[in-house]
């Protein structure tokens, strides 16, 4: 595995990441308030919620992703590994119970999106806990 992932690859998931969860934390947002607020004939709002839910941890994850303190590495570790959660149990709960699931930002672990919130929780972690990415969140920020 230590092969598989050398540092220019470890960069480029940093820079996908970078994009992609503010990008995602947008899009879910947006589909949240829209299926909330102003989308006609909604009655079940259990969708919705879990799409804001989704949107809620992506944007602790982008924020946390640029404050390099150690308790931000706590936070990014906490939110990206709720997230995998989230996208394994709804997904797995929308195969098998769609009536009840709806269409969320996890349905059927994120096919709306490309599987993106699938992967992207696993490619956080990874870089997280890559070592030089781990020893920026513990060493202060230099002030210039």
């Amino acid at each position: 595995m230590q092969r598989l992932l050398t540092p220019p690859l470890i960069r480029a998931i940093g820079q996908v990441l970078a994009v992609s969860y503010p990008l995602l934390a947008l899009a879910a947002g947006a589909r949240s308030v829209y299926q909330l607020f102003f989308k006609p004939g909604v009655t079940d709002y259990l969708p919705p919620l879990l799409s804001a839910v989704a949107a809620s941890v992506y944007l602790v994850a982008t924020v946390a992703f640029v404050i390099r303190r150690p308790w931000a590495w706590w936070v990014s570790v906490v939110a990206l590994s709720f997230e995998l959660v989230g996208v394994l149990g709804v997904g797995t709960l929308s195969l098998l119970m769609p009536q009840v699931i709806g269409r969320t930002v996890w349905h059927e672990f994120g096919i709306d999106y490309g599987f993106l919130p699938l992967v992207q929780p696993i490619l956080g972690l990874i870089w997280l806990f890559w070592p030089e990415n781990r020893a920026q969140f513990r060493a202060p920020a230099l002030q210039t």
